[in-house]
């Protein structure tokens, strides 16, 4: 019994800790997005204040990557996730001996680097270029485009893996007996295959454009002078950021649970009517309920109210005396200052004040007339401005010549020429 315990605390704990690792840096970066600081920060708390929302919505250069990235996203999904479904229906129809080196070879874009891949989709499509002889203003070498080509090359993947998961349910033999009863392939696909593989498109389109929204090590060579979301918030990073990036994650994270809220909502719908059917056809419902629309739900309808409800609160407690808490904020700091300065002020003169170790004065009074070291009399006061005065008015001491050099003062004056000079015409004469 004891043990039972002891293991339920455990994986209490270990629960708790995965959850604070998971959801810790989400939190705190929530926090720092209504924080009225300057720097990113949950302590000290200043003020609790909106505008940091206002700041990205005039941040125009990151705008600017929210909408590349937006428009980059929608283009992998129009490109990768019919590329994948074609991977993914040719995996079914090839025979088993080729089925494994396709799917080695369909796979592999995973595996390559993201650095790799970027690169060589710019090296691939600068050489088309330069073939079709190009300008720099056509596709060849527009960023978006690069971006989203390149991007595809491995999305494409995940994508396949999402269909052929999704395959691997469907029976063959509904589609054989669409084409028994006439169909065509075309429609046998389109009334047949294609509604059972709904799930899976909109599976691998969600997950195809996450993958397009944060990618980075693609889209840096990529993108050429273009900028996504992820190259800005690099550069600003580099640079230095404010609390407008962490208000820019609550955004993306409070649409993210909105959509997945709502996408439960619409699946749990699903599945009632799909029971509900199935009861009509067994006869244990005699006609079934009219159902209303989505939007009509009671259930989506609360809930967008309570939303609305908790962000009109946000705002008003965000937009409500943040001018007097700021004037509050600052005024504390001030005084702070100026009480540690006081203190910095009284600890230097109780410093001063002290008794010196050394002299056994105190420190301020007059000092005691030095002891000069032995030798070092004559050298004081080197550099004292009156010694050039000297120098000046001829007050200069007269030189100590050293032992042996009498003769050799003045080696280089002109009159010792003229002396030699004399002395070779005397010579001569």
């Amino acid at each position: 019994m004891k043990s039972d315990y002891l293991m339920r605390i455990a994986v209490l704990l270990f629960v708790a800790a995965f959850f604070t690792y998971l959801f810790g840096p989400l939190v705190t970066m929530g926090l720092t997005a209504f924080n009225s600081s300057e720097f990113p920060r949950v302590t000290p708390w200043d003020c609790f204040s909106v505008e940091w929302f206002n700041v990205l919505a005039h941040d125009n250069e990151l705008m600017h990557g929210v909408r590349n990235s937006l428009i980059i996203g929608i283009g992998v999904i129009a490109l990768s996730v019919p590329t994948g479904l074609a991977g993914a229906l040719m995996l079914t129809q090839i025979g088993p001996r080729i089925r494994p080196w396709y799917y080695t070879i369909v796979i592999a874009p995973i595996l390559i680097p993201g650095v790799v891949l970027g690169i060589s989709t710019l090296v691939f499509w600068d050489s088309l270029g330069r073939l079709f002889q190009a300008g720099e203003n056509s596709i060849f070498y527009n960023g978006l485009f690069l971006t989203i080509v390149g991007q595809s090359a491995f999305i494409s993947s995940y994508s396949m893996l999402v269909f052929i998961s999704r395959l691997q349910r469907f029976d063959p033999a509904l589609e054989e007996a669409a084409l028994d009863l006439g169909a065509t392939h075309v429609q046998a696909f389109r009334k047949v295959l294609l509604p059972f593989l709904k799930p899976a498109i909109g599976s691998a389109a969600v997950l195809g454009f996450l993958a397009s929204f944060e990618n980075y090590n693609t889209t840096v060579f990529t993108v050429l002078t273009e900028s996504t979301l992820t190259t800005v918030l690099a550069s600003k990073v580099r640079y230095g950021i404010n609390p407008s990036i962490s208000a820019l994650a609550v955004a993306i994270v409070a649409l993210t649970l909105i959509g997945a809220v709502v996408f439960e909502i619409a699946k749990r719908r699903e599945q009632a009517e799909s029971i509900e059917a199935s009861r009509v056809a067994r006869g244990e419902i005699a006609q079934r309920a009219k159902r209303r629309g989505i939007w009509a739900d009671p259930v989506l309808l609360m809930f967008i109210a309570i939303c609305v409800a908790a962000a009109g609160g946000i705002y008003l407690r965000g937009t409500t005396g943040v001018t007097e808490c700021k004037a509050n904020v600052l005024k504390a700091r001030r005084a702070a200052t100026q009480r540690k300065i006081k203190e910095l002020r009284a600890r230097r003169m109780f410093q001063q004040a002290a008794p010196s170790e050394q002299t056994g004065t105190a420190a301020g009074s007059k000092p005691q007339q030095k002891i000069e070291a032995e030798g070092t009399k004559g050298y004081r006061n080197v550099f004292a401005p009156q010694n050039l005065e000297e120098q000046a008015s001829g007050k200069k001491k007269k030189k100590i010549e050293a032992p042996g050099t009498k003769g050799y003062s003045n080696v280089f004056a002109p009159r010792n020429l003229e002396k030699q000079a004399i002395g070779k015409d005397k010579a001569k004469e």
